[in-house]
């Protein structure tokens, strides 16, 4: 590949942070080492992951969804492992699509490794925070899946049953008396049976905070403890529903919970219909060029 500047975005929801890089054609070749440097916190621009916005009729994996959503997000975790989906990197890569003129407030369609996901772009509102959002983004997450099978999470000599949850990604979510309790998350909390998740696990620690109220913290796959998680909101409170005994599914009604992350909160709710959806911030925070003799090392 030619060694010329890349031009690159850095944005965040609930501070689960991503450098996106804009590809439409599908040109660059992404390596797990490159993909590595970029988000190295001291020697790249820094980021849980990496999001690459392509035309999803130019990249393989997404060529089957362009008559549905236009962009494909090609998510990569900070290890460089590729990754089904990103709850918080569907609205950031939402609102880069709004920042560059690719889409309008309203409904938008992307395509990801996990389905095409259906997402809401709100009207600006008040930001009393100073988050420096733009309004929330509404992500249709699909629906969860809950594998049967007892899992149970260890930190140290303590372990804790744990609820399976598919979001697209896995994530086996225990609820504890203190998020001290899941310790300091540096290393992936040992989840047993091995079998449950051949390809590894995003592990949520669950506390209450009051009704339809939690807050979590999260290892996540690839990435280690982010600041927030998506999916694993969505699974959280999906097992938390459970767990209190509410399923839509069953009662005709919808449920809420708002998850405290120790980024922000987020909205999530799972309707009748089995349909999970999340509401938060997304913003951008920095564009720039990631100078050329840097590409030509970071992408030999």
């Amino acid at each position: 590949m030619s060694t010329a500047q890349i031009p690159f975005f850095k944005g965040h929801g609930t501070e689960n942070d991503f450098v996106i890089i804009p590809d439409p054609d599908n040109a660059l070749e992404l390596s797990a080492d490159a993909v590595v440097r970029l988000c190295d916190r001291r020697a790249g621009i820094g980021g849980d992951g990496l999001l690459r916005v392509v035309r999803s009729a130019a990249h393989p994996e997404a060529a089957e969804m362009a008559a549905e959503a236009e962009w494909f997000m090609d998510y990569r975790n900070s290890d460089g492992g590729i990754a089904e989906m990103c709850g918080n990197g569907v609205r950031v890569f939402a609102r880069y699509l709004q920042r560059a003129g690719l889409a309008d407030e309203g409904d938008l369609a992307i395509a990801t490794r996990a389905g095409v996901r259906h997402v809401h772009i709100a009207k600006p509102g008040p930001d009393p925070a100073g988050t420096g959002a733009s309004g929330t983004i509404t992500v249709e997450m699909g629906k969860a899946v809950l594998p049967g099978g007892e899992v149970t999470v260890s930190v140290g000599d303590r372990s804790w049953p744990a609820r399976h949850v598919n979001m697209g990604n896995p994530h086996a979510v225990a609820f504890v008396e203190d998020l001290d309790d899941a310790g300091d998350l540096l290393t992936a909390p040992p989840v047993q049976p091995a079998s449950a998740y051949p390809d590894g696990t995003n592990v949520e620690f669950v506390v209450d905070r009051g009704p339809g109220h939690v807050a979590m913290r999260v290892h996540e796959r690839g990435s280690g403890e982010t600041r927030s998680c998506g999916t694993g909101a969505c699974a959280v409170m999906v097992a938390a529903a459970r767990r209190d005994g509410l399923d839509p599914a069953v009662t005709g009604r919808p449920v809420t919970y708002t998850v405290d992350l120790p980024g922000g909160s987020l909205v999530i709710s799972e309707h009748p219909d089995g349909r999970v959806e999340m509401t938060g911030p997304a913003v951008l925070v920095a564009e720039g060029l990631i100078e050329a003799d840097w590409v030509a090392r970071a992408f030999a």
